[in-house]
């Protein structure tokens, strides 16, 4: 069975692959491709955001009782990365090099600092506390990702 670190952290990469993209394609100035590009990432961390938001965070805190503590901290930082990819955009349809690539740095640096808080604190936290619920957990947050799961 895949854990819940597993699939959420796989599908950090998939998301990563995706700013990579974009972030090539903006610095060779192709401006369509990288808005494509873009709006594939920016569709991908959405689904990822809200996945977490809707569906592990509730179940984690439902069975903690914690929602003071990591769960509002990664929320906070959601909203904090949504604001920066809006940024980006902007940048984008202004054609604007130098602002894409100081917003993708800075949100290249939000996503490295929170991946790994997630992947190393709260993802084995959820596969701990979430036990029973775990599979369940799993099934529908790969539903919500569009990942297929393997044996």
């Amino acid at each position: 069975m895949t854990s819940i670190a597993e699939l959420m952290t796989h599908d950090h990469r998939s998301c990563d692959h995706d700013f990579a993209r974009a972030e090539t394609l903006a610095a060779k100035g192709d401006w369509p491709a990288a808005t494509e590009a873009l709006n594939r990432f920016a569709a991908s961390l959405e689904s990822h955001f809200r996945a977490e938001e809707q569906e592990l965070f509730p179940r984690f805190e439902a069975a903690t009782g914690m929602t003071q503590g990591p769960t509002e901290v990664m929320r906070g930082e959601h909203i904090e990365m949504r604001a920066t990819l809006d940024r980006m955009s902007s940048a984008l349809e202004q054609r604007d090099a130098d602002e894409f690539a100081g917003e993708a740095e800075t949100l290249l640096i939000m996503m490295q600092q929170h991946n790994m808080k997630e992947e190393n604190i709260l993802y084995p936290m959820c596969d701990t506390r979430l036990g029973a619920q775990r599979e369940e957990i799993v099934n529908t947050l790969a539903l919500r990702l569009n990942r297929k799961l393997t044996a």
